[in-house]
């Protein structure tokens, strides 16, 4: 059985009033597990979240450009992955769109003299994504540098005469004469498109824009210019395999006249963003600390002639991921902490290290500093809205962000649950952080804390949504989306738990290397230790438990639902892992997985592989389990889920279904796939943990209900009705006018509309 909600629509958008479940009896028979709660997050409401992406000030600190993404909405809108539109918005909070619709803006950058804004993008008669520069004071988008083929990304050089980009290499007429003939055989990593660097003149006159070319020892991901123009630094990696550009990719400092190596930053690990300083003399770089650190954290700088790189936060327990140049001896950086997140500044010798803006409501993802160094675009989300733009003063001391934006003003209307930072012991000692979301229903005190739950009062059902990677993390930020159940599971009754198990990031390098070497081991225990923790608090009904998550939490899923089946009334598992002899031979990241993880290889500890993987314990399965997966995923292969569906499906023992997403990879980018997923989400959990279902119960029919489609619908209808009444409305009044004296007609004028700039 599926949920049935019924909402209204008002003023030709969706807005929800009472929702209603209905629970058929019969053949379909599941049931949720609670009513949501009226003005309650939806499932459908997901389809509508718009989020910031990149946001960048002006050079004067006036205006700060940004991305907004948003998705087309299912039976509405042609499918597709997510729009990406630019919008300014200044001090004020007054925004303004300037490329909007169907588009793909992406790489935002301010000209260097601030008059404009450039981006990349394929519009009108493009091929390719070209660039492109909007005047700040309004008017069109001009095409300023096209190429043969899509440019990725580009840095202007200091006086903005010269671009320096990056684009893939053209396919011979010969290529294409002979795919055109059915020859399209793929020789497995070999002859891949190369991947070039070019520096042309923008030039807005130009339709046909000519650029040099400049040759390279590597494949270039990542550029900046030096303040003079005559140099450029440049991320390469040896091939274009994705391994490689994890693992290998180093800097390098190049003549942008001659293409000479001046020098090289050899960044010891995974490498993050990189910032060139105003007086070209060094080079801020976010990096691993070693080859065998999982994730990009440490803040480094090192001199742009080239040479070693220091760690300006030698032993930092978090994780740098943002960073921005104040001036020439002064850097701006953000950084996870647990949780939470910091913005701290620090000389460029590594003294003076202080905290600008303390952990508080916002979680904040990035940074970007006015040409003085005092304004500061930052983009932030927290447990009550997605992502928007935020400013700060940061030359006024201890100062709290600005929220510029609100991309979701419907939200305000919206009945959030309780949201908070968790600890707890896992079972060697080890303090364990994480996020919970209380049910929606749960009792809150004046102080905003939850309520202890009395004895009499039923303990809610638990889903644990568990990170991939895992060198990543759940910040207390908006934790809501179309594979994370969050607030729309509160509303429905449930408790959500996302732990930051050993191996994530956030508290340092050491801790984000404790799971290494120990697949499944001490990392998933750390999970089965938080459902124990909210048991005892008497949250949690411990016969209750669902437990989900994608890539390396679809391996924790998949886990849960075999090994550590006992703990679990309900898994799904997304592009999960399953056989981790076979996803060695499948990934396109082997020497990532073996780097940062595995520490080892298959053919010398195969029993090893064979033990920490979950179709060894398929035996010991008793829990439902759903499998989903991209059929196009290169990361964990599709044979992965293939692989545990036929062996549970042959074993008899436990219900199993498996779904897959045609033309979708490691993760689903299209929005019917998105919506589509998070219904089997949600309805598998509510099928399995409502009150007294049983694990070996028949699973729900595998054909959905998609409500949104009948809000759709009727939103069509009712407007269709309001347009009809709008044209039938005037003939009435001229029948009831016959008599009346007919007025000379005038002549007609063309009316003059002020465009608003970017349309």
């Amino acid at each position: 059985m599926t949920l049935l909600a019924r909402s209204t629509f008002r003023r030709g958008r969706l807005l929800r009033g009472q929702a209603i479940a209905v629970l058929l009896a019969g053949a379909l028979g599941a049931c949720q597990v609670a009513p949501p709660e009226v003005n309650a997050l939806t499932l459908e409401d997901l389809t509508r979240v718009r989020s910031v992406g990149t946001a960048r000030v002006s050079p004067d600190g006036r205006y700060i450009a940004y991305v907004l993404y948003r998705a087309p909405q299912p039976f509405r809108d042609a499918d597709g992955g997510h729009f990406a539109e630019l919008h300014v918005v200044d001090q004020s909070g007054r925004s303004r769109p300037y490329v909007t619709g169907d588009v793909h803006v992406h790489h935002v950058a301010w000209t260097p003299d601030g008059k404009g804004i450039a981006y990349l993008a394929k519009r009108g008669d493009d091929k390719h994504s070209a660039l492109y520069v909007i005047p700040i004071d309004g008017g069109e988008s001009r095409r300023v540098l096209t190429h043969e083929t899509s440019i990725r990304a580009f840095a202007f050089s200091g006086d903005g005469k010269e671009v320096a980009f990056i684009a893939s290499g053209k396919r011979s007429k010969e290529v294409k004469k002979l795919r055109k003939k059915g020859f399209k055989a793929q020789v497995y990593e070999e002859g891949l498109r190369e991947v070039k660097l070019f520096i042309g003149k923008p030039d807005p006159e130009s339709r046909k824009h000519s650029a040099r070319e400049i040759t390279l020892p590597g494949v270039p991901s990542a550029l900046g210019f030096s303040p003079s123009g005559r140099k450029l630094v440049v991320a390469l990696a040896p091939t274009p395999l994705i391994d490689d550009h994890y693992m290998q990719r180093r800097l390098h400092v190049i003549d942008a006249d001659t293409g000479k190596v001046l020098g090289k930053l050899d960044n010891p690990g995974k490498l993050g963003h990189s910032r060139i300083s105003p007086d070209g003399e060094h080079l801020a770089v976010i990096s691993a600390a070693d080859l065998n650190d999982p994730q990009a954290g440490r803040l480094m700088v090192g001199k742009l002639s080239g040479g070693k790189l220091r760690d300006l936060l030698p032993g930092f327990a978090g994780h740098v991921h943002a960073l921005a140049w104040r001036d020439k001896r002064t850097l701006v950086y953000v950084a996870y902490k647990g949780v939470q997140t910091v913005v701290g500044q620090i000389a460029v010798d590594g003294s003076g290290n202080k905290t600008l803006i303390g952990s508080g409501a916002q979680v904040m993802r990035s940074v970007s500093l006015s040409r003085d160094g005092k304004r500061a675009a930052l983009v932030a989300d927290s447990p009550a809205h997605p992502r928007e733009v935020f400013s700060v003063d940061v030359s006024a001391g201890a100062a709290q962000p600005k929220r510029l934006t609100n991309s979701n003003p419907w939200l305000a209307k919206e009945k959030l649950a309780k949201q908070e930072a968790v600890t707890y012991k896992a079972r060697d000692g080890l303090e364990i952080g994480g996020v919970l979301v209380y049910p929606l229903a749960t009792p809150i005190d004046a102080r905003g804390r939850a309520k202890p739950v009395p004895k009499a009062v039923a303990k809610a059902p638990l889903i644990v949504s568990v990170h991939g990677g895992p060198e990543s993390h759940v910040a207390n930020g908006w934790v809501t989306s179309y594979g994370r159940p969050g607030q729309v599971a509160a509303a429905r009754g449930y408790a959500v738990l996302y732990p930051n198990y050993r191996g994530s990031t956030g508290r340092g390098v050491a801790y984000s290397k404790k799971d290494q070497a120990d697949y499944a081991g001490k990392e998933f225990d750390d999970v089965v230790d938080g459902v124990k923790h909210l048991v005892a608090k008497g949250l949690v009904d411990v016969k209750r438990v669902g437990i989900t998550g994608g890539s390396y939490g679809g391996f924790a899923a998949a886990w849960g639902a075999t090994k550590l089946s006992e703990h679990f009334a309900a898994s799904v598992m997304f592009v999960g892992i399953s056989d981790h002899i076979s996803k060695a031979g499948t990934t396109d990241i082997p020497n990532e997985m073996h780097l940062v993880h595995a520490r080892r290889w298959p053919w010398d500890h195969w029993d090893w592989f064979r033990e920490r993987s979950p179709i060894y314990h398929v035996k010991k399965a008793r829990t439902p389990i759903l499998i989903v997966a991209g059929k196009d995923d290169t990361r964990v292969h599709p044979s992965q889920s293939m692989e545990l569906f036929r062996y549970l499906k042959l074993l008899k023992k436990v219900p199993v279904r498996l779904v897959l997403y045609p033309g979708e990879g490691h993760g689903n980018r299209r929005a019917a796939a998105r919506y589509d997923y998070s219904l089997r989400l949600m309805r598998w959990m509510d099928h399995y943990l409502a009150p007294g279902a049983k694990r070996d119960a028949k699973p729900p029919p595998h054909e959905l209900d998609y409500p949104l489609r009948a809000q759709i619908d009727k939103a069509k209808l009712r407007d269709k009705a309001k347009a009809a009444k709008v044209e039938v409305e005037p003939a009435k009044a001229s029948k009831a006018s016959k008599t009346a004296k007919p007025k000379a007609a005038k002549p007609a004028r063309a009316a003059k509309k002020k465009q608003p700039a970017g349309k």
